[in-house]
């Protein structure tokens, strides 16, 4: 899952790579002499987690303070919504082991036809909240690379929608409420550049990689998420860099 998540992570930096070139060769390899205090991007955001088949989509919002020309602290928040179908190849070895005991059972007596498989359509609501350091590096006029450990929180809830009398057992055993809701820490990094059109606006794109295990109750293994962004961004405050000290 590591690999398949770095892929992806791979994936979205090599499409930015592309757009690099053009935006190098204008910035002439200057160093940046206008660095402003406060930034705010607000962007689109898409999340994957390839072990789980989950893809959610929705909003990214951060907010930063350069606090020397090379290093920024700010909050991350991110609200996303998906659908996946869920088996029980993710759940806890002990919760699989019974499930597909009964599984063969009722198959045995012919409650349930041959080679069934407990598939459960569910959809999520997710939501994270990081708190801390960004680096950056400005050697270029218009362009600046960042890289950060990605450190905080992950909210998410669950609802799941059997489709068959047993699934719907099973539910009502597992999730009695009707949905699911947990929160953990995550840890990972990502990276990206901010592309400025102007001192006050810029183009940017970022992506992130983090582990996270959510309803650990149930699922066997953690999970790493992917989350790609791209959107705006919006610097405004006093020039540091004119006064770096």
């Amino acid at each position: 899952m590591i690999l398949r998540g770095l892929k992806t992570v791979g994936t979205a930096f090599v499409s930015a790579a592309l757009l690099l070139p053009p935006l190098l060769s204008r910035a002439l390899f200057a160093q940046q002499s206008d660095v402003r205090q406060y930034n705010i991007y607000n962007g689109f955001t898409y999340f994957e987690t390839p072990n789980l088949n989950l893809a959610e989509r929705g909003y990214h919002l951060q907010v930063g303070r350069n606090m020397k020309t090379w290093v920024a602290l700010g909050f991350d928040y991110s609200v996303v919504t998906g659908h996946n179908s869920l088996t029980t190849n993710v759940l806890k070895t002990s919760l699989q082991q019974e499930l597909n005991g009964e599984i063969e059972f009722l198959e045995s007596i012919g409650e349930l036809p041959p080679g069934y498989q407990l598939i459960v359509p569910t959809d999520a609501f997710s939501q994270t909240f990081a708190l801390g350091p960004q680096f950056e590096y400005r050697r270029f006029k218009t362009v600046t690379l960042f890289a950060r450990p990605s450190l905080g929180a992950i909210r998410q809830r669950v609802t799941p929608h059997p489709t068959d009398p047993f699934a719907t057992q099973v539910v009502e055993q597992l999730v009695p409420s009707g949905t699911k809701l947990d929160w953990q820490g995550f840890y990972g990094f990502g990276g990206g550049f901010d592309w400025y059109a102007t001192h006050h606006f810029g183009l940017r794109m970022q992506s992130d990689l983090v582990y996270w295990h959510l309803f650990n109750d149930l699922l066997k293994n953690g999970n790493w998420t992917v989350r790609f962004s791209v959107g705006p961004t919006f610097r405004f405050g006093k020039n540091i860099a004119a006064n770096p000290h």
